[in-house]
């Protein structure tokens, strides 16, 4: 599975909240505050299983009669192209399709279209993960607790195999 990279305006939302939680006032880091941005958004993605910014997306999905779950939500919309058979979004942005053969299938998903309509809670934790990391860079510390907290809610379990 491979996502496009995360907006160039998000990471500079992001550097933003976090200069501004920092109380940092120069650019002279904002280089380093970008890549942990990156980071800490794929981080947030990973632990809740969604995807926070809205982006394409591609999966290698297999070629099956059955219809099989896309691996990222919530999906807001399937590129179908041969050989997916059929298309479906749930009301919970689970997407899903059936495929005649293997293929690469392309999508859009994400929760938020901008950093800004991030909800409070994911953002909180985006600003502090990369706070912690910029701060701990030469450290082996663990991130605070409250980044685990903040993301919790919004973290999606799925079953292998999920089928409809």
């Amino acid at each position: 599975m491979s996502a496009a990279p995360f907006p160039a305006a998000a990471i500079a939302g992001v550097r933003a909240a976090v200069r501004d939680y920092l109380r940092i006032t120069g650019d002279a880091e904002d280089a380093a505050i970008d890549r942990l941005a990156a980071s800490a958004l794929a981080l947030a993605e990973a632990y809740t299983g969604t995807a926070i910014i809205e982006r394409t997306h591609d999966a290698m999905m297999a070629g099956c009669s059955d219809w099989r779950a896309l691996p990222v939500v919530p999906v807001s919309a399937i590129i179908a192209v041969p050989p997916v058979t059929a298309i479906d979004i749930d009301g919970d942005g689970t997407g899903w399709v059936r495929m005649a053969a293997a293929s690469p299938v392309h999508f859009t998903a994400g929760i938020a279209a901008t950093w800004d309509a991030v909800p409070a809670p994911v953002a909180q934790g985006v600003v502090l993960l990369v706070a912690h990391l910029f701060d701990q860079r030469t450290a082996s510390a663990a991130p605070p607790a409250a980044v685990g907290a903040l993301w919790r809610p919004w973290r999606r379990m799925r079953l292998t195999g999920a089928r409809r």
